[in-house]
């Protein structure tokens, strides 16, 4: 009797409720942004599929992709140094440089004395970051301190030159009880709480669609600040780069897809990773702003990152830039690259065109370099370093 009492009574609530209710319903599942296609007018010029913006042509024309001139490497200055034209130097102060240059130099320093580490088995692991170093310092230079970031495992200069201190990296490729992680990752899976730098993890590629995820809370949140996403070419054939591009593209998030594109994916060179016109060429396509830049070129670098950040923060869309450049060392020390690169290639780029030897020659043309200064720097660098990975053996 109480069932049919109950059913009664909600029948009449309906009865007298039901268009409120409908009503609340709608207004509850109503969409934030518009997300039908607008009606458009008949046009023989122009068509109104909704997945395109293009013309109609009378004439069969494929696109050729080798027909196609690719797309341009932005730079600032030239291998020895010099600035091609005065309006883009990004007019650094003589220290903001100064702290460039040292910051590369003792990456290297810090590489060399770890590799070394893992080669008479103290540590079980290590990734140098030789030739790349430009894209680091450039990067992080440009981006505000609080900007998330979003590593793959050759971004250790970032951490750097936020502040992260020699030892720190030392415990934690160590694994020591004084590392943050407390030996719970494997060597250069580095993270900071306080330096707005997530721990990296191994996999390729899972730290993009996270950092799409990340980027739309920022955008929510409305707090002025990006997220920035390192990757590299060989990554980007993985399913989640695919996502994470496609996610940002349509949600217009305020994220940077930085591809170190370095010419190796381990052992497989760019030739056998992908067709058509590098990595930059995929950012058209998913509707993205996209730059090529010199990623030797520091400065470069600096200023494609700096104007990537205002776009995502004004705007709040995704940038995705490339930055082509060499990987002189290893992959790993778990990876012998002469195994599938000469050595003769590897001594080319090394002699020839580095980040760190083109700021080097800037700065002496400038006089805020000399001999001197790099000789007391190399024992400087050397004596610390050298007493971080002491401390720790």
């Amino acid at each position: 009797m109480s069932r049919l009492l109950s059913r009664k009574v909600f029948k009449t609530f309906l009865k007298f409720h039901e268009p409120c209710c409908l009503s609340s319903m709608q207004q509850l599942l109503k969409p934030t942004r518009v997300l039908a296609n607008k009606v458009q007018y008949i046009n023989e010029d122009r068509p109104e599929f909704p997945g395109s913006k293009s013309v109609f042509v009378n004439k069969l024309k494929f696109l050729w992709p080798e027909k196609m001139e690719g797309i341009p490497v932005y730079r600032v200055m030239n291998r020895k140094g010099e600035i091609y034209d005065s309006s883009e130097d990004p007019g650094l102060s003589k220290e903001t440089v100064i702290k460039m240059y040292k910051d590369m130099t003792m990456l290297n320093t810090m590489d060399r004395i770890l590799y070394e580490s893992q080669r008479q088995g103290r540590i079980s692991f290590y990734m140098t970051n030789f030739g790349e170093e430009g894209t680091h310092i450039g990067t992080a230079a440009a981006l505000n301190p609080k900007d998330l970031v979003f590593g793959q495992y050759r971004e250790a200069g970032v951490l750097m030159w936020r502040g992260f201190t020699l030892d720190q990296f030392m415990n934690q490729c160590y694994g020591s009880c004084e590392d943050m992680g407390k030996g719970r990752q494997m060597p250069v899976h580095y993270g900071s709480k306080d330096l707005h730098f997530v721990t990296i993890s191994s996999p390729l590629a899972t730290q993009m669609p996270q950092a799409s995820g990340a980027a739309y809370g920022f955008k929510r949140a409305q707090n002025g600040l990006c997220v920035i996403c390192y990757f590299g070419e060989g990554a980007a054939s993985e399913g989640d780069a695919h996502a994470a591009l496609n996610f940002a593209a349509t949600l217009e998030c305020p994220v940077i897809f930085f591809c170190r594109n370095n010419g190796y994916a381990i052992s497989t060179p760019t030739r056998d990773q992908y067709r058509g016109d590098g990595i930059a060429s995929r950012g058209i396509g998913y509707g993205m702003v996209t730059a090529r830049v010199d990623g030797n070129d520091v400065f470069a670098v600096y200023k494609v990152t700096k104007a990537a950040r205002e776009i995502c923060v004004q705007e709040n869309r995704p940038v995705l830039i490339e930055a082509m450049t060499y990987r002189i060392g290893h992959h790993s020390t778990s990876d012998d690259s002469s195994a599938y690169r000469s050595v003769d290639e590897v001594s080319h780029w090394n002699k020839e065109d580095t980040p760190i030897a083109r700021l080097r020659l800037y700065m002496i043309k400038k006089g805020w370099w000399n001999d001197d200064a790099e000789k007391e720097w190399k024992q400087d660098s050397k004596k610390q370093a050298s007493h971080g990975s002491l401390c720790k053996s």
